[in-house]
């Protein structure tokens, strides 16, 4: 037996379905408090040595926990084709814009303490702070698009064409989907703050991230009784074949009221996961309010899962539809690379995944405890 067929196509498939949402999941909340915290930095510290004390409590892991949105886009590319193909096309000016974002926040890191002038640092801050709103934003109305479909189409060759623009990726849903992403990056950027922070800086962490935390509860209830009340969702209506060739053009779909809704009625226990986006940045309010730093962080995080996988629980098996023909859309069945392809990168996986982890593990011990103001000013570690 060719070691390969050990687990089947269709297997394969809904493992890295699963894989891809678990490197989404650990970049939204790895990088996610990254973005928060700095999108929280003029609301949270007031004098230079208070922004300081926020940029050093992201300034040694920031570029660790990108290591995630790597591992996302790699695992994209590789096991979804098709998926990285028009996703990274249609939406790349806004993934552009991202960029620029992540690009400049570490110039800004190394930038802002080379000079002792207000009005330098201050420029810098900006940019750190906007470095941090503007990819939690786009990020959310990336997702709310991906719901409402996204106006690609294949030739009869499946060359990929997009007609969509920017500034049409901007409907009220895909906004108010931006606006989850954004408070809740922002509740979890305050939970990191709360953790790692003492002082003025944690207590307007606090009281910042636990509005956050209510507004992101609020906004992803309001987004789920929108989608359930008056947003189609896309259905196969022709038999899958969980094994076939990954050709988007060998099934018929339809858009369907209430189809995103489907598989939490066809398994209730799905449930849990909505709950529990929403209840968990109570918990996290709560947590701040308390002062229950491991409380706050875990429950941030849990609430920043759980919310993602909501989406994918909704969703599977469509990965990205198609709002010129539901046929054009990519589900799991039909957009995946070949069976050999997504089990050597399972194996790749299995060996690496754990390593990562593991140094992971061992950089955020070596970094554990408080912020300490007073080493800053002294220069007694090496901090930005």
């Amino acid at each position: 037996m060719i070691l390969h067929e050990l687990i089947s196509y269709d297997v394969l498939r809904v493992i890295w379905w699963l894989l891809l949402g678990i490197l989404l999941v650990g970049f939204a909340v790895t990088d996610g408090f990254d973005l928060g915290a700095m999108a929280l930095l003029r609301a949270t510290a007031r004098t230079d040595v208070e922004r300081r004390v926020v940029i050093n409590t992201v300034g040694p892991v920031w570029e660790g926990n990108q290591v995630w949105l790597i591992l996302g886009g790699g695992a994209i590319f590789a096991a979804w084709p098709q998926l990285y193909a028009v996703s990274f096309s249609g939406f790349y000016l806004a993934m552009f814009a991202i960029l620029v974002a992540l690009i400049l926040r570490p110039v800004a890191f190394k930038f802002r303490s080379k000079r002792e002038e207000a009005s330098w640092r201050n420029k810098w801050d900006w940019v750190l702070c906007i470095s941090g709103i503007v990819p939690a934003l786009i990020f959310g109305v990336a997702v709310g698009n991906v719901l409402l479909g996204v106006p690609f189409r294949f030739a009869d060759d499946l060359r990929i064409y997009y007609d969509g623009t920017f500034f049409g990726l901007l409907t009220p849903f895909a906004l108010l989907c931006g606006l989850v992403s954004l408070t809740m990056l922002v509740m979890h950027g305050a939970a990191w703050l709360v953790f790692k922070a003492e002082g003025d800086v944690a207590a307007r962490a606090a009281r910042f991230g636990s509005i956050a935390a209510l507004l992101a509860s609020v906004l992803f209830a309001l987004a789920g009784v929108w989608i359930a009340m008056g947003i189609s969702g896309y259905q196969i209506t022709s038999p899958v074949n969980p094994v076939g060739p990954s050709n988007p053009l060998a099934k018929t779909a339809a858009v369907v009221q209430g189809a995103w809704m489907a598989n939490f009625k066809a398994a209730p226990a799905l449930w849990l996961l909505p709950v529990l986006g929403a209840v968990l940045p109570w918990i996290a309010a709560m947590g701040m309010r308390a002062r229950r730093e491991w409380l706050t962080l875990l429950a941030s995080g849990l609430a920043i899962a759980c919310i993602i996988l909501t989406v994918g629980a909704a969703m599977f098996p469509m990965i990205l539809p198609s709002s010129v023909d539901p046929r054009f859309s990519l589900t799991v069945w039909d957009s995946s690379s070949s069976h050999v392809t997504l089990f050597i990168m399972l194996v790749c996986t299995i060996i690496f995944l754990p390593i990562i982890l593991a140094y992971t593990t061992w950089v955020y011990r070596v970094l554990r405890g408080k912020v300490d103001p007073v080493a800053i000013i002294k220069g007694e570690t090496h901090s930005y």
